[in-house]
């Protein structure tokens, strides 16, 4: 399966921060930022977490949820959260379901190795299900302001 832009976003169902069990389509009737990231506690993560927290009553104002996932578990999350008091859901992905369908589990390279691991990636999902915007190899950097940015323009 092939996830692509102006089709039905891939449901899922997976574990979540908040002791539930989430299926994606749970959301469906609000906007949804699914962003996908390799690690809590790293750099990069912590940096794009903690963006999306300062934002998080803008993405509210929005009518949009945003949901974090990476292979972390939940054990792992919940310290993630309670170090950065992190106000949305953080998803454990372990067996790479959701990575999966949505083409994120990629092979990488660093300092010479492969292995295999999340490609930072971010899905705008609109309050149909359909998704309607993707941003691949995400660099942090000003990212979720830019995300809010777009569903201000075309979702608000």
């Amino acid at each position: 399966m092939t996830v692509a832009i102006g089709t039905t976003a891939p449901d899922f169902t997976l574990p979540a921060s908040n002791g539930t069990t989430f299926s994606l389509s749970e959301f469906e009737g609000k906007n949804i930022v699914l962003y996908f990231y390799p690690k809590d506690m790293t750099p990069g993560c912590t940096t794009q977490a903690c963006d999306f927290r300062d934002l998080h009553e803008d993405f509210s104002g929005l009518d949009t949820v945003v949901l974090g996932i990476s292979p972390d578990p939940l054990a792992r999350h919940d310290k993630f959260i309670a170090k950065h008091d992190l106000p949305f859901l953080l998803l454990s992905d372990e067996n790479q379901e959701a990575a999966s369908k949505y083409e994120v589990w990629k092979l990488k390279k660093n300092f010479g190795k492969e292995y295999m691991g999340i490609e930072r990636s971010t899905f705008i999902i609109d309050k149909k299900g359909k998704l309607i915007k993707e941003y691949r190899k995400v660099k942090v950097k000003e990212h979720a302001a830019e995300v809010k940015q777009y569903i201000e323009e075309n979702l608000s």
